[in-house]
């Protein structure tokens, strides 16, 4: 049997998880890592970009960025990817050909607005009626979004090979690669990626779509062009004031399951304070935390004894939490005052 003091605890914590939304609202004004603006980054393309139910090469590019302290959102009407995975938006649409995205670029380049643009797209076309066409059609489609965002950065890759359609695919690359130069050259803020060497045939399954192993390979070329150009992906955090967040499940039951984190800092010098945030599969919330203050069903501030952490020191908080399905935590980021 339950004891009345923890009884009573347990339902303290869920008064303060059940805080109002205008609470809530003024927790985020009144923390800086929270107000921040993220940059504003649209993977757009295909079945590539969208990448079934592991996220693609998003997955993986996104803990890339988080772990390189970048604060960026990925944007985009459509939303796919594990529950767990911290952002799940972008533009990827399958089975859609380059004529597609072109006729409803505009549209979302005004709902979204984003700073940076990820293309990859003209696979669909290799084995459609006119892949000879196909690049003049990429360039069309790669002017149109640089004349309804010319402030936007517009990464544009080589796409990656077809196990079937090999030769087409590398005529395409080679033809779209200085088309997209010459728009650079032109003063167009437009970047040629090649990607089509990182993911080889085996890579593949279906001789078209990556494994998740083709996807990080993906992500590792698109986190090295990002990085190379300043602005893309904002600022990285200012050293020294970094702190690492790793989350672990310690045990479940049916509807339920109880987690622990552990807050490092890994600087040379003291942090005073922390803030983690972190994410639940669809369905699941926060119901009890020690160690720490809730301030949302996914955001937990140090208490008032272990906010200080010497450097490579480490402190950890737990939690249990509610809902159906199995038992996770996604990738958490930390932010130190």
């Amino acid at each position: 049997m339950q004891s009345p003091l923890k009884a009573l605890c347990g339902a303290l914590v869920a008064i303060v998880l059940a805080a109002s939304p205008a609470m809530a609202d003024q927790s985020a004004v009144d923390d800086p890592a929270a107000s921040a603006d993220p940059v504003r980054v649209m993977p757009l393309g295909d079945s590539i970009t969208q990448g079934g139910s592991i996220g693609g090469y998003r997955l993986d590019l996104g803990a890339k960025l988080r772990a390189a302290g970048r604060n960026v959102d990925f944007v985009g009407s459509l939303a796919d990817g594990p529950g767990s995975m911290p952002d799940r938006n972008h533009e990827g649409h399958p089975g859609w050909t380059i004529a597609q995205v072109d006729a409803n670029v505009v549209n979302w380049l005004r709902t979204y607005t984003p700073r940076t643009i990820l293309l990859h797209i003209g696979t669909n076309d290799m084995y459609g009626s006119d892949p000879g066409g196909a690049p003049r059609r990429l360039s069309a489609l790669v002017d149109k979004i640089t004349a309804q965002a010319p402030g936007a950065e517009v990464f544009v890759s080589t796409i990656i090979p077809i196990r079937f359609a090999d030769a087409t695919v590398r005529n395409y690359n080679a033809a779209i690669v200085p088309l997209l130069r010459a728009k650079a050259a032109a003063g167009k803020r437009v970047h040629v990626v090649d990607m089509y060497p990182a993911v080889p045939i085996s890579d593949l399954p279906d001789g078209i779509h990556p494994n998740a192993a083709g996807y990080s390979k993906m992500a590792t070329v698109w986190f090295n062009a990002l990085s190379a150009v300043p602005g893309s992906i904002g600022d990285p955090s200012e050293p020294g004031v970094a702190c690492t967040a790793t989350p672990r499940v310690t045990g479940t039951w049916n509807g339920g399951f109880q987690a622990e984190v552990t807050v490092t800092n890994p600087a040379a010098s003291a942090i005073a304070g922390w803030t983690v945030r972190f994410t639940l599969p669809g369905g699941h919330a926060v119901t009890q935390v020690w160690g720490g203050t809730a301030s949302g069903s996914g955001t937990v501030t140090n208490a008032s004894y272990n906010g200080a952490i010497g450097p490579g020191a480490s402190v950890v908080f737990g939690f249990l939490a509610s809902g159906p399905g199995a038992a996770a935590v996604g990738p958490a980021s930390c932010a130190a005052a």
